[in-house]
C-alpha cells in the first residue's frame, strides 16, 4: 500500500515568471490586468496586480486560476461542457469560485496539468491572451 503520493506542481520560479510574462503582455497592450497561477492543489503560487486594475479582479483571476487547475481545461470551455443540462448550469455555476468565463487556462505538461493561471481586468478575450503569453513564458500549453 502506498501512503504517500507525489502530485505534479509548478514551481515558484515558473509560476512567477509566466505572472510576469502576463503583466508585461498587458502592459504592451495598455490592459491593467490581476493574474494567479495556483498549483494543481489549487494553492496560490504567484500573484500579481497592475495598478489600476480593478479590485474586484483579484478574487475573479484567483478563481479563474483555481478552476482551470482544478479540472484541467480552460474556464471558457465550460459552458460548452455543460451542454444544454438546465440544472448542471444551475449547479456548477452556484459552485463558490467556480467561474464558466474566460481567462483562466490550465498548465499542461506532456498529458497532465500541474496548475492554472488566471487574468482578470480586461475583457474576456483579452485576459486571456494575457494568460497565454504568460505559459508562453515558460514554454508550455494550456
Amino acid at each position: 500500500m502506498q501512503v504517500a503520493v507525489t502530485q505534479p506542481g509548478i514551481g515558484w520560479e515558473a509560476a512567477s515568471t509566466a505572472a510576469q510574462a502576463a503583466v508585461r503582455f498587458a502592459q504592451a497592450k495598455g490592459w491593467k490586468i490581476n493574474v494567479a497561477i495556483v498549483d494543481r492543489g489549487g494553492n496560490l503560487m504567484s500573484f500579481l496586480r497592475m495598478s489600476g486594475a480593478f479590485i474586484h479582479s483579484i478574487d475573479i483571476a484567483i478563481d479563474k486560476a483555481y478552476t482551470a487547475a482544478s479540472f484541467g481545461f480552460s474556464t471558457k470551455a465550460w459552458m460548452g461542457a455543460i451542454g444544454h443540462d438546465d440544472g448542471m448550469k444551475l449547479g456548477f455555476s452556484s459552485r463558490p469560485r467556480l467561474v464558466v468565463f474566460g481567462g483562466g487556462l490550465p498548465i499542461k505538461v506532456d498529458d497532465d496539468w500541474i496548475g492554472g493561471i488566471g487574468v482578470s481586468g480586461a475583457m474576456e478575450s483579452e485576459d486571456e491572451e494575457c494568460a497565454r503569453a504568460g505559459l508562453a513564458a515558460i514554454g508550455v500549453a494550456g
